[in-house]
């Protein structure tokens, strides 16, 4: 009966360290997987507020742009009125028909002139605007997969 309680206390002692053992490395595991999942969220959440950041500017940008573009068009069509009323003032002045084509023609030809220089100066500026508002954005793509393969490796 003493060895058979020897045996029995050997037995209940072997299991008690491998209960023991187990728990411990269970902790140890869980504790890697929550520092893992910590630092992933950490990761996703810098990356979401760089994003963020990276959208106003953007966005700041292109109100700036905007604005440009609209104080341009403005000025261009104050001018272009003004000088219509001017062209049309020495219209009604001249003596001739030949007089009245030769300042019409004139007159068209400047006006387009004008309206292909606008039109070139406009395109510039949405095109500047366009480059200068998309910069921000264009790194979050690559800076998204590396905190992807970042979470991947850990």
């Amino acid at each position: 009966m003493a060895k058979a309680a020897k045996s029995a206390g050997e037995t209940t002692g072997a299991a008690a360290e491998t209960i023991e053992t187990a728990v411990k490395t269970g902790t140890e595991a869980l504790k890697v997987g929550f520092e893992k999942a910590v630092k992933n969220y950490d990761q996703m959440v810098g990356y979401g507020k760089e994003t963020v950041e990276a959208c106003v500017k953007s966005a700041s940008v292109a109100g700036k742009g905007a604005e440009t573009l609209h104080n341009e068009m403005y000025s261009y069509s104050k001018q272009s009125v003004e000088d219509s009323i001017t062209a049309a003032k020495a219209l009604f002045g001249t003596k001739s028909i030949q007089e009245a084509f030769e300042l019409q023609s004139g007159f068209a030809k400047s006006v387009f002139e004008a309206y292909v220089g606008e039109m070139t100066k406009l395109s510039e500026i949405f095109v500047s605007t366009s480059k200068e508002a998309l910069e921000p954005i264009q790194g979050r793509v690559q800076a998204w997969v590396d905190v992807v393969q970042k979470a991947r490796a850990a």
